[in-house]
């Protein structure tokens, strides 16, 4: 029997009455031949409300602790669906992530996916019963309950349709699909059949919030079939496939932006081997992520600017941590700028299509829009532009690349 894994978001299942819904939906998918995995994530806002009770304890929590507390969120949701599909009539049992096998390692809060040993899963579905797993959670070699960050259901999903060798991951969202841009700005934006596993890794990583990075990568390294669809509707949404399974191309196939950006740039820094190490490697030893980088140079070759980005929440630690090191780096000024987004073409096109950069830029300055900086991989372009500009960039550019629903 195929095994069909599913996973339902907090929305999802956010009270009673979709709770029951998610089980009439499993119900049917059992009943047309499928062996079903659920995986579901805590209902609502009970992760965020859990995490704002322990602020009230703790400005700091012990984060060991703190995932003793979240992990209980998506342990309430599988066994209230689990109740639900029996009321149906359905054989189902719920476990949580360490006993359906998810393995981590020992870093509470943000926990990473080691193995997944999914035997009791395996022999629940074998006496014919609907698994229902708890998302979001595991449990470490040292026998510590974790959980795995953000979107970290996803990646639970798509790690036991990877271990159990499942047809596909149906993800369950309140989205109907992954469009060409994010249709409340861009009213023409049109929803994708297929998407390259690449293109999507590309698009949630540039800002797109329909799956979590982690979840992509793992879908693409294992070959997972993901199917992006809406909780509420029985429309089929958008598939995850490898590359060859598309025909024909787009040369771009979507256009994303990331508001969580912000700008520093080191004015007059010495122009000399080993500058870019003494900034950085301060801002790394600090776990602070740098994305983009554009270096100018002084017309006296001595100095230069450095720009670069990193996340919002870190400006200030990354101000702070290069405001120490002024003294060794002898820059003249820091100027931080947090009113900024990036804005990503993306495309498996790219690859064998000159022109796409130009006519990104093209369409831009047309628009009046400064880019200040610009970074490039095989399949995308991203640029940084003041956030004024991002709904008129987003709609000018899906336009330019021909990517508007018809009519």
């Amino acid at each position: 029997m195929s095994i069909v894994v599913q996973k339902y978001g907090g929305s999802s299942v956010a009270d009673a009455q979709k709770l029951k819904r998610v089980a009439e939906r499993v119900m049917q998918t059992s009943a047309s031949g499928h062996a079903v995995v659920v995986v579901v994530s805590a209902m609502g806002d009970t992760t965020d409300e859990l995490l704002a009770l322990a602020k009230t304890i703790s400005p700091n929590p012990d984060r060991r602790e703190l995932d003793m507390l979240l992990s209980a969120g998506e342990r309430i949701s599988m066994a209230l669906l689990s109740m639900a599909i029996r009321e149906l009539g359905g054989d189902a049992i719920s476990f949580t992530g360490s006993q359906s096998g998810i393995i981590t390692n020992d870093r509470h809060v943000d926990a990473r996916i080691i193995e997944v040993r999914p035997f009791r899963v395996q022999d629940e579905l074998a006496r014919g019963k609907i698994v229902v797993v708890a998302g979001y959670q595991g449990v470490s070699y040292r026998k510590e309950i974790t959980t795995l960050g953000r979107g970290g259901s996803d990646t639970s999903a798509v790690a036991l349709a990877a271990a159990l060798g499942a047809d596909r991951c149906d993800i369950f969202t309140d989205v109907d699909g992954v469009y060409t841009s994010d249709p409340r700005i861009v009213a023409k934006a049109r929803k994708l059949g297929r998407i390259t596993y690449e293109e999507m890794l590309e698009m949630a990583s540039q800002g797109a919030k329909v799956l979590e990075t982690r979840s992509v990568e793992l879908a693409m390294n294992h070959r997972v079939r993901v199917h992006v669809r809406s909780s509420f509707t029985d429309a089929p949404g958008t598939l995850l496939v490898d590359e060859d399974e598309i025909v024909e191309h787009q040369i771009v196939s979507g256009i994303a932006y990331s508001r969580d950006e912000a700008k520093i740039t080191v004015q007059k820094v010495a122009d000399r081997p080993g500058v870019a190490a003494a900034i950085f490697g301060p801002l790394a030893d600090n776990a602070i992520n740098v994305d983009m980088i554009v270096q100018s140079a002084s017309e006296d070759g001595q100095t230069a600017d450095l720009t670069f980005t990193v996340a919002q929440a870190d400006l200030d630690r990354a101000v702070s941590v290069l405001e120490q090191s002024r003294g060794e780096l002898g820059y003249a000024a820091l100027k931080p700028d947090s009113n900024v987004v990036k804005i990503s073409v993306i495309g498996v096109g790219m690859r064998s299509h000159a022109g796409v950069a130009k006519q990104m830029f093209r369409t831009l300055a047309d628009k009046g829009i400064n880019i200040q900086v610009i970074s490039t991989s095989e399949i995308k372009v991203s640029v940084l532009i003041a956030a004024e500009y991002t709904e008129l960039a987003l709609r000018a550019l899906h336009t330019a690349y021909g990517l508007d629903v018809a009519g």
